[in-house]
């Protein structure tokens, strides 16, 4: 076995020994790929920036913090960022200019940075094919960096257009013009009509960001870049606050590892962190359910309710990035590892085989902790996933699909703003033992664990929900346990639902088929069980309305949930 050692204050001529240790992790695998036999990289304390996604061709190699696992392990970060010096007083804020800079995404101090917005389009504003027309002056400073933000068009759905321009016509009247193709596409997806009421289009804004105007409340940011190659990066500093003593990070790739069509790769004790997505500042984000969203083409119209209600639906659709990915390799293991302060999914896992993601965290992520696609013989089990979807909110905690033998196990899910675990069309799904709390806190219509689509062909291959306890899922319509939208051959067994809208529903359209509840705990009936539909069998379930009764029937599952450890309150940031 050959082993390189890594560390930020190294250099990349040396030979990469503990001694004289390389300076990037670029220049190790450089030298992995050179070398025969297994290969450990160790990675010493520090920030180890990359100014490029680290591409991972070569199998057969562990990735490690310098004493991993041990009481002596070190912190080494992972990090697509760069640190912004310069800055300079104006009007109260700190202004650096940063070039090309283009970025969505600010840490201070280790704290995300949310950018700076108002709630709604001033005055009396209407919506028009091409944009918004409102009656009184608007006075934006950079209106092609301005984007709207559109919650609830559909009540699962969030998007995201940017504004082309702003003009303000004689009367003092500002039209709004939207950036295409985005705006043009929203009004092809979001078409429905709910008891006889036809919608068309995303309709006015929930939340608009990024301009200075809107830079008022101290912690926030804007990226101006009306001056071409000139970038300004703004921020209104927290009382106390002072450049000289504040490390400001902006994040740079929208990557930062990929590894592809290898055996036998492992990361472990590292953290990942600083990444940004530009898509949708450039195209928008016109999103349909969980991380899928819409890029053009065919919409397929889903009849709720003859001549009343109904809804369109992508044909097609394309699914928020991640910014590790492990594309087309077996025997992949994630150990132990943090990603955190990422610009879209945190770890994506696509046409792959025998895959662990195990005692990991995953925090401050704006779309989802973990993906898995059209891979088989995957494990997610021990891991915390919380305070994920910060921009994307239809994005849940874990998502599957098209997936086969793939096991989702002892993970504690929580503060996500939709569902907590998402599984699509699959094949012999395992959701054991997991806590869910805190889900549903933006957007509705979904549940602590959803399913949809079809589990398998047989009672064998088809999903097992067991043993999972879910707790705490707010705003109305919402499920703990969902399964939903044709879901079929999937067995809900053993598990506790409480102070949700509703515990689970029987009667969904199109239908449930071979859905198996029994034995299950909640403190509210599911809706359709007083009438249990033909796909159905609901047997043995316990309704305790009284909290500690419920607590009392449930002491045993509730000890199951979770991670097998014990477990440091994470749970807590900001």
């Amino acid at each position: 076995m050959s082993e390189f050692f890594v560390d930020p204050s190294g250099d990349d001529s040396w030979p990469g020994s503990e001694t004289q240790p390389f300076a990037t992790l670029d220049r190790a695998v450089r030298a992995a790929s050179e070398t025969t036999g297994a290969v450990v990289v160790q990675l010493r304390a520090g920030c180890h920036i990359l100014t490029d996604p680290l591409e991972i061709t070569r199998g057969d190699i562990t990735f490690q913090a310098y004493g991993c696992a041990t009481a002596e392990q070190e912190e080494a970060v992972v990090s697509g960022g760069r640190r912004i010096s310069g800055w300079q007083h104006h009007e109260g804020s700190w202004v650096a200019e940063v070039g090309e800079l283009d970025t969505r995404h600010l840490s201070v101090d280790g704290r995300r940075v949310e950018r700076a917005s108002i709630e709604a389009l001033p005055g009396d504003a209407t919506c028009t094919g091409t944009g918004y027309v409102t009656d009184v002056t608007v006075d934006w400073r950079s209106p092609a960096d301005v984007e709207f933000v559109h919650r609830g068009v559909y009540p699962w759905t969030e998007a995201r257009c940017a504004v082309a321009s702003t003009t303000v016509d004689a009367d003092g009247t500002t039209t709004v013009t939207m950036a295409q193709p985005a705006f043009g596409h929203a009004h092809t997806l979001y078409h429905f009509a709910w008891d006889g009421h036809v919608s068309r289009g995303p309709g006015l804004p929930t939340r608009i960001e990024n301009d200075p105007t809107f830079l008022t409340e101290p912690g926030t940011f804007v990226l101006d870049r009306s001056r071409l190659g000139r970038h300004l990066l703004r921020y209104l500093p927290l009382p106390g606050e002072d450049p000289e003593h504040t490390l400001v990070v902006a994040p740079v790739l929208e990557m930062l590892v990929r590894v592809t069509g290898v055996a036998d790769i492992a990361f472990r004790g590292m953290t990942f962190a600083d990444a940004t997505w530009l898509r949708p500042a450039a195209e928008g984000f016109l999103h349909y359910h969980g991380g899928h969203y819409y890029t053009g083409g065919k919409v397929e119209t889903v009849t709720i309710e003859a001549d009343r209600s109904w809804v369109t639906v992508p044909g097609e659709s394309s699914v928020i990035p991640a910014c590790v990915r492990i594309e087309n390799s077996t025997g992949v293991r994630i150990d132990g590892c943090r990603f955190t302060h990422l610009g879209a999914t945190g770890l994506g896992l696509t046409g792959g085989a025998d895959l662990v993601v195990r005692d990991c965290d995953f925090d401050i992520l704006a779309a989802s902790g973990i993906t898995a696609t059209d891979s088989r013989d995957v494990v997610v089990e021990d891991n915390r996933i919380h305070h994920i979807g910060m921009d994307y909110s239809g994005a849940p905690g874990i998502a599957i699909s098209e997936t086969s033998a793939c096991t989702v196990a002892h993970n504690h899910i929580a503060h996500t703003p939709h569902c907590g675990i998402v599984v699509g069309s699959a094949r012999g799904t395992r959701i054991l033992h997991n806590l869910v709390t805190d889900t549903m806190t933006a957007l509705a219509d979904g549940g602590g664990i959803y399913l949809s689509g079809s589990q398998g062909d047989d009672a064998d291959n088809g999903a097992l929900v067991r043993g999972n306890v879910i707790e705490d899922v707010h705003t109305p319509y919402n499920f703990g346990l969902y399964t939903d939208y044709g879901a079929a051959w999937v067995t809900v067994e053993d598990n506790v639902v409480r102070r949700a809208d509703s515990s689970s529903v029987l009667q969904v359209f199109p239908p449930l088929d071979n859905v198996v509840y029994r034995r299950n705990f909640w403190d509210a009936d599911p809706v359709g069980s007083d009438d249990v539909p033909p796909g159905v069998v609901y047997a043995d379930n316990t309704t305790l309305a009284d909290p500690t009764a419920l607590d009392a029937a449930t002491a045993t599952l509730r000890a199951m949930a979770g991670p097998r450890r014990d477990e440091v309150d994470h749970l807590e940031l900001g």
